[in-house]
């Protein structure tokens, strides 16, 4: 809706008082195209200026020749006509053409200015409808995302409304704490949730407008809180490292109906949602079902009241061995590595805090990823891949250390130098939870000491964080028993 104000940066004519306007739902850029061809227009396309009016017609070509063209043949420049000039060009036009081209001049300005385009015009369809026909008469079968029907359906000129310039408004905040990769469709559904407690894109697209735009502010007010809580608390640096976006809708939620800060039970409560929700892979199937059954549990914990959970959890050393293979991508490794980024990992070499960058955090060879045990030094070793590229061998420093100081030397050599460049060097390592660098292994360059050591490390942290239950003390010994 928000392409109609202009063409490539050409400002329509307003609409006068009393008159309609009919927006094109399938063939816009064709019009455009068109447009900007007989009127010769200079438009902007993806940061480049495009000259429209250097399109001719070849008057000697033949009909299945190629009649128009951008290029001119010097030695036959008399046989060339713009098409601006064809279609604008006045009576005195015929006489710059020699006499065998005149009939063709006359042929292809009527066949401009006759040709019947066809058209479907569809009056008072409710965006459903519409999204229908757009879905049908498209050759290209492209469908619309939710986000997009949403933005037709609550753009409105008279409250200066778009959803799509809101969307990018919020993102931009977002920027300043390093969430800017959070997608539209996570926004929406947390707008749905607050309105309706269910995200489906049959609840969504059932929001009546007016209300969404009344309360788009104060959901996003809700929005921006819960990412703020979410980098201030759990101290998760970059939104990159966010198990789920998703997460983002129940706490929104919880924002919209309680406006301070969680304390107390609440902030436990939330705590342990968060945790179940990222190592239980909850959000990985049936998102949109499972979220509406947490808003519920999050009105539990609004009045103060326990949350009875079949989602128990398995936090013990073995589990996180089993699980913890390294994927850049999966919630399970992000939630491990939110525990590191927790306690802002600190250089090596001068105990300067590691800078997080979204950037560099959306594969596993990322410039911030570092195995402690390098991983060329460990195949040279004759260890397995599986437990090379475990996320006990993690660590999340800085490129230049990385690619500079560290490479493939084993760490009782780069430990040692770093040691004595950084007299404060064992609280750089606490920092990336290697508390004792004696009995970690590492001037012994023992892998298996080291692992078992970090993965020990891991589990205490996520006891921290759980409010632990006989549902979970169950499951670990089912497991163990299993294994």
């Amino acid at each position: 809706m928000r392409s109609i104000k202009n063409v490539g940066g050409l400002d329509f004519p307003q609409t006068p008082e009393g008159d309609y306007v009919q927006y094109v739902l399938d063939g816009q850029q064709r019009i455009t195209s068109l447009y900007a061809g007989f009127k010769g227009c200079t438009i902007e396309r993806d940061g480049s200026m495009i000259d429209y009016s250097g399109i001719y017609i070849d008057l000697d070509a033949d009909e299945d020749g190629e009649v128009v063209t951008s290029e001119i043949d010097d030695n036959r420049s008399h046989a060339f006509i713009k098409v601006t000039e064809l279609l604008h060009g006045g009576l005195g036009l015929a006489a710059k053409y020699g006499t065998e081209y005149h009939s063709k001049i006359e042929e292809y300005k009527v066949r401009f200015a006759e040709y019947t385009y066809q058209t479907i015009s569809v009056s008072e369809a409710p965006i459903d409808i519409a999204t229908e026909i757009f879905t049908r008469v498209n050759i290209s079968g492209k469908s619309l995302s939710v986000f997009e029907i949403m933005v037709a359906k609550t753009f409105d000129v008279n409250r200066d409304f778009d959803l799509a310039e809101k969307y990018d408004q919020l993102i931009e905040r977002l920027a300043s704490i390093d969430y800017d990769t959070i997608s539209s469709s996570t926004v929406l559904q947390s707008v749905s949730v607050c309105m309706v407690k269910e995200c489906t894109p049959k609840h969504i697209l059932k929001l009546p407008k007016k209300d969404f735009i009344d309360m788009w502010d104060k959901v996003m007010d809700a929005f921006e809180k819960a990412a703020e809580y979410f980098k201030t608390f759990y101290r998760i640096p970059v939104s990159q490292l966010i198990p789920y976006d998703s997460l983002l809708i129940p706490f929104t939620y919880y924002f919209f109906k309680h406006h301070d800060k969680p304390l107390g039970f609440h902030q436990k409560a939330l705590q342990d949602f968060f945790w179940r929700t990222t190592l239980n892979s909850r959000y990985s199937s049936s998102t949109e079902t499972k979220i509406a059954q947490d808003i519920k549990k999050i009105d539990s914990i609004l009045v103060d009241e326990s949350i009875t959970s079949d989602d128990s959890v398995d936090i013990s050393s073995e589990a996180i061995t089993n699980n913890g293979y390294f994927s850049a991508g999966r919630a399970y490794i992000k939630g491990l590595l939110c525990i590191l980024a927790y306690h802002q990992p600190k250089s090596f070499i001068d105990n300067a805090l590691v800078i997080v960058n979204n950037n560099y955090l959306k594969q596993a060879n990322s410039k911030n990823y570092h195995h402690f045990f390098p991983r060329s030094y460990l195949y040279k070793h004759g260890t397995d891949d599986f437990w090379v590229n475990h996320i006990a061998n993690i660590t999340i420093v800085d490129d230049f250390l990385n690619k500079r100081k560290i490479r493939d030397r084993a760490p009782s050599r780069y430990i040692a130098e770093f040691r004595k460049q950084n007299s404060e060097l064992d609280d750089a390592l606490k920092s990336h939870l290697i508390t004792d660098v004696e009995i970690f292994g590492i001037f012994d360059d023992n892998y298996d000491v080291f692992f078992e050591k970090r993965v020990q490390k891991f589990s205490q942290e996520l006891k921290k964080r759980l409010i632990l239950t006989d549902r979970d003390i169950v499951k670990r010994r089912e497991n163990e028993s299993n294994e």
